[in-house]
C-alpha cells in the first residue's frame, strides 16, 4: 500500500529535524534497524546541502578554511531545511545567517562577500535574454532618448559593501596568483555581477556608475537618471557608462516611457 501524506511528512520531519516518526518500518534486516536507517538518510540528506552550499560559496570555503566552512554549513543546514527540489535554490539566506553567526563575527567583511557569491551564483543560473539591438536603437529620434527606458540582463545585479568584496573575490578564483594584498579600509565596493558566454564576471564600478545603474535598473528613464546622478556626481560621463554597459552585454533591450 503506497505511504499516505502523514507517513510521508512524518518521514521527512524525521529525516530534515530529527523528530520521532510512528511510521512502520520494515525490520526484516536484523543487523539495520529503523534508527540506524534514517540517520543513513539523515547523512545523505546534510551531505547535499553540504555540497549545494560548497558549490555557491566557494570563496567563503576558502576565506575560512574547509573545517569552520564545514561548521557554518551545519549550523545553516539545522535552521534553514531545503524548501526546493532544486539544490541550485538552497542557500539564499547565508549572507544574513552569517551576519548573526557569533563565530563569524570577527570577519566583518565575510558576509557581504557571501552575498556577492549569492549575486554569482544566481547569475549563472538565470534566464538567457538577448541583448540590446543597437540597430533598433538608432531608429529613435533624439527627442526620445530623455525617455529611454533600458533594460537590464537576468543575470545583471549589484552589489553594495563597505568593504573590497570585488577584489577577495577575484583575488579567490581559479588561476589567481596567492600573494595578494587587500586593504579592508580601502572604502566602499560597488561591485557589478554580469554573465558573459556562460562565464560570471565581477566588475568594481565608481559610485557615479554605480548610482546611475542603480537607477537604471529602477526602471528611471535615461534623461531623469543621467541629471539626478550628475547633480550629485558631476564628474559622471553618461556616453562612457553606457558604452561600458553595452560592451559587458549589461543591457537586454529597451522600451520609450510614453510621456503625457
Amino acid at each position: 500500500m503506497p505511504a499516505s501524506h502523514d507517513d510521508l511528512t512524518g518521514l521527512a520531519l524525521a529525516i530534515v529535524r530529527g523528530d520521532e516518526t510512528q511510521l512502520h518500518i520494515a525490520s526484516g534486516y536484523a543487523n539495520y534497524p529503523a534508527a540506524v536507517a534514517l540517520e543513513v538518510y539523515r547523512n545523505n540528506y546534510r551531505g547535499n546541502l553540504h555540497d549545494a552550499l560548497a558549490g555557491a560559496y566557494p570563496v567563503i570555503e576558502q576565506l575560512v578554511g574547509e573545517p569552520f566552512f564545514r561548521r557554518l554549513t551545519h549550523a545553516y543546514i539545522a535552521g534553514h531545511p531545503s524548501r526546493s527540489g532544486n539544490l541550485h535554490d538552497y542557500g539564499e539566506a547565508m549572507a544574513d545567517f552569517i551576519s548573526a553567526f557569533k563565530p563569524a563575527r570577527e570577519l566583518v567583511y565575510l558576509a557581504d562577500v557571501a552575498a556577492l557569491e549569492w549575486a554569482c551564483h544566481r547569475a549563472y543560473f538565470a534566464d538567457d535574454a538577448d541583448g540590446l539591438d543597437v540597430a533598433e536603437l538608432s531608429q529613435l529620434s533624439p527627442e526620445q532618448y530623455a525617455d529611454l527606458v533600458l533594460h537590464i540582463h537576468p543575470a545583471c545585479s549589484l552589489q553594495h559593501s563597505d568593504y573590497p568584496v570585488a577584489a577577495i573575490w577575484q583575488a579567490h578564483q581559479p588561476g589567481m596568483p596567492d600573494n595578494f594584498h587587500i586593504d579592508l579600509d580601502s572604502g566602499p565596493c560597488h561591485a557589478l555581477v554580469l554573465r558573459r558566454d556562460d562565464v560570471v564576471k565581477v566588475i568594481e564600478l565608481s559610485t557615479a556608475d554605480a548610482a546611475w545603474l542603480q537607477l537604471i535598473q529602477s526602471g528611471r528613464p535615461l534623461g531623469e537618471s543621467a541629471a539626478a546622478v550628475l547633480e550629485r556626481y558631476p564628474d559622471f560621463d553618461l556616453q562612457t557608462a553606457l558604452a561600458n554597459l553595452l560592451a559587458q552585454g549589461v543591457l537586454a533591450g529597451f522600451s520609450v516611457e510614453e510621456t503625457a
